[in-house]
């Protein structure tokens, strides 16, 4: 954890999370596709085996889950949020979408999680997280979390907030007043964080800065 933050206990945490979303909520898919960028990338590199388990850490309103799930229709997948708002709306996503039975949804926290607690499995095939780190107070813990949810041979993809190095500085200073509103924080230390995560597991790590910086993406994995 950055020194200049304080670990928030889950249920704090949680209830801070329905506060921001529970009007949000409604209208977060239509306002978050013009930022949130890289999403559809980290996706498309899943590619699960056939019968695979896929996990969403921090799985928001589904929207990632679904078109996951009608990209690779011979997987599985599986999502938890710590706000259980964000959830409401996931579970009503996922029904419209007609995809109840391949799209399983609980409420969990992301730095305190087992496959097995939330959902009675072993582990996953893959892990992902997308714009969920940057949002999570004791997120290295949830990278921990995540790495050891997968088995042999398993991936974990993240993409989050870059460093946005490579963007005007205005642009940066607009962008951190905008998040700081829905607390959410980048993180710098996450290329350094997902390499030690790795090399604790004996797994192998890639990072890559996307759009100058705006956005980082990371596979940890065997």
């Amino acid at each position: 954890m950055s020194s200049n933050e304080v670990s928030m206990p889950t249920s704090d945490h949680g209830e801070s999370m329905d506060a921001i979303y529970r009007t949000q909520r409604h209208i977060y898919d239509l306002t978050r596709k013009y930022y949130l960028l890289g999403r559809d990338r980290l996706i498309a590199d899943l590619a699960p085996p056939p019968g695979g388990l896929v996990l969403e850490m921090g799985c928001g309103t589904a929207r990632n889950l679904i078109l996951a799930a009608r990209r690779y229709p011979h997987a599985r997948f599986l999502g938890f949020d710590i706000s259980e708002a964000m959830l409401e709306n996931a579970r009503e996503s996922v029904r419209r979408a007609g995809l109840s039975e391949r799209i399983s949804l609980t409420k969990g926290d992301a730095t305190a999680f087992s496959p097995r607690r939330l959902f009675g499995i072993a582990g996953v095939d893959r892990v992902f997280c997308s714009y969920t780190l940057s949002m999570i107070p004791d997120w290295e813990q949830a990278i921990s979390a995540g790495a050891d949810a997968l088995v042999s041979g398993g991936r974990m993809h993240v993409v989050d907030f870059g460093s946005q190095r490579g963007l005007p500085e205005w642009f940066s200073r607009g962008l951190h007043a905008w998040l700081d509103r829905f607390q959410v924080s980048p993180r710098a230390e996450l290329e350094a964080v997902t390499r030690q995560v790795a090399h604790q597991r004996g797994l192998l790590v890639e990072h890559r800065n996307l759009y100058r910086g705006y956005a980082q993406y990371a596979v940890i994995g065997g």
